[in-house]
């Protein structure tokens, strides 16, 4: 049993979390979860075994410690949460692959050479989304992260905030460069069968979000408008924001005290999502806009991060006419990981009271897990030493944020660690769930509402 155990904290990335005699994870069983009814085989060879040994650094190590501490589950709940986790096909609905650091003598250079605003800023994306392609320590970094949280796949953010075309396409290239370039640890997925493949062949995948309606902003006709969606969805695009916490000429905004709903233009660009096979996120639009768009829709359609308005009250949040919506076309609300959404403790017991808020009220069939979060490599902070200081600019366009009296403390963020992706299921587990209810929540969910969009 002791072989049996540290080879399968080997296989799971997690080894060196060790927090009781035992070990956290316990022993391993010989079944398969079959999350598309094929099944996975659980047992890796020696070969794959040494493959993915990794080096886990100290803040995962404390960061799982402190959510572990926080649900408090007996070690039976650990064991099998555990267990199940790295069985299951897990998609992160709504969220960020690791990211890298910066290269801090490349962007002291760009400083000291005068760079513009908008240059510094696009080499801190560039390096941040892409540098683990051509550096060898981020490399290292960002497999490991991606080892210790055991998610398959991340609906990724590759679409800066926003409607403009060039500013859209700027961010998909770094996701594409780096889903080129490492494509046998982690490829762009077109279609669910991609990631399903993904985790048979113990790779990861990216399906991208494209974070905004692209539009070439002439006003010629609505169908010259709508003609971007298709080319963003030939380029890989699966899910797109139909605002961004402001008002557009789609609708409102989530942070608009207006509330007012889609414009008749916004619901072209729903029919024509629905029509092209594209995701509609409203994630961030407002409450009114959010329900006449799941009132129109013809296809599932998502909150892919947010919270439940009944469990604490934000502008990111959506009420229950909204989700009950999503929930009658088929869709989901994925539950982040931002404190301040999550509300009250703010850490990963808040945020199992807003799962299972959705489960008891809507349906496990209808809640996900987007967390809006990132891994950040450890040694971001000695490169940022190195930065020196600059102007800053205005606060940009889209942080159109209410001020609140929120307190986020460091307990929190630690908890909702992205890397603590197998007490997600710890936590699911705690709360009674069957295996098959949780296995729909971490990917099964996100799954069904990515072929029914794509089958026009």
């Amino acid at each position: 049993m002791k072989n049996k155990r540290r080879d399968f904290l080997k296989i799971s990335g997690l080894a060196g979390l060790t927090l009781a005699s035992e070990g956290v994870f316990g022993g391993i069983s010989s079944h398969s979860n079959n999350f598309d009814g094929s099944g996975l085989d659980p047992v890796l060879n020696a070969d794959k075994i040494q493959q993915h040994q990794q080096r886990v650094n100290e803040q995962i190590k404390l960061d799982f410690e402190k959510a572990r501490s926080i649900l408090n589950p007996s070690q039976k709940q650990l064991d099998h949460g555990i267990e199940l986790h790295k069985n299951s096909l897990v998609i992160d609905v709504y969220g960020f692959m690791p990211r890298a650091s910066n290269d801090g003598a490349l962007l002291s250079a760009a400083i000291t050479s005068k760079a513009s605003q908008l240059e510094i800023q696009d080499m801190q994306e560039d390096m941040s989304m892409s540098r683990f392609v051509i550096d060898k320590k981020e490399r290292d970094e960002f497999q490991n992260a991606w080892k210790a949280s055991g998610v398959t796949c991340v609906i990724q953010n590759a679409g800066e905030e926003g409607n403009d075309v060039k500013r859209l396409l700027k961010r998909l290239a770094h996701f594409t460069y780096t889903t080129d370039m490492m494509r046998d640890f982690v490829g762009k997925a077109v279609s669910p069968e991609d990631i399903i493949q993904a985790k048979k062949e113990n790779r990861h995948a990216l399906y991208f979000s494209g974070n905004g309606i692209p539009l070439p902003q002439d006003w010629i006709s609505v169908e010259d408008e709508l003609r971007y969606i298709r080319i963003f969805f030939q380029l890989g695009i699966r899910m797109m924001h139909l605002t961004y916490n402001r008002r557009n000429v789609i609708g409102d905004g989530c942070a608009e005290l207006a509330n007012g709903g889609l414009s008749d233009f916004g619901r072209s660009v729903v029919r024509e999502m629905n029509r092209v096979g594209v995701i509609v996120d409203i994630a961030h639009s407002g409450w009114q806009t959010s329900l006449e768009a799941a009132q129109l829709s013809q296809r599932p359609m998502v909150a892919s991060h947010s919270t439940v308005a009944s469990v604490n009250h934000h502008i990111r949040s959506k009420p229950d006419n909204v989700i009950r919506a999503i929930a009658d076309t088929g869709g989901y609300i994925g539950i982040c990981c931002i404190p301040r959404f999550l509300g009250e403790t703010g850490d990963i017991a808040a945020m199992m009271k807003h799962i299972d808020y959705v489960v008891k009220k809507f349906g496990s069939d209808h809640v996900a897990i987007g967390t809006d979060i990132s891994y950040t490599s450890q040694f971001a902070r000695e490169e940022n030493r190195k930065i020196p200081s600059y102007p800053q600019g205005r606060t940009r366009w889209e942080a159109l944020w209410p001020v609140d009296n929120f307190k986020e403390s460091p307990e929190m963020v630690q908890s909702m660690s992205w890397t603590n992706w197998p007490l997600f299921t710890v936590g699911m587990v705690q709360m009674g769930y069957p295996d098959d209810v949780i296995q729909n929540i971490l990917a099964g969910n996100a799954l069904r509402v990515a072929k029914a969009v794509l089958a026009v």
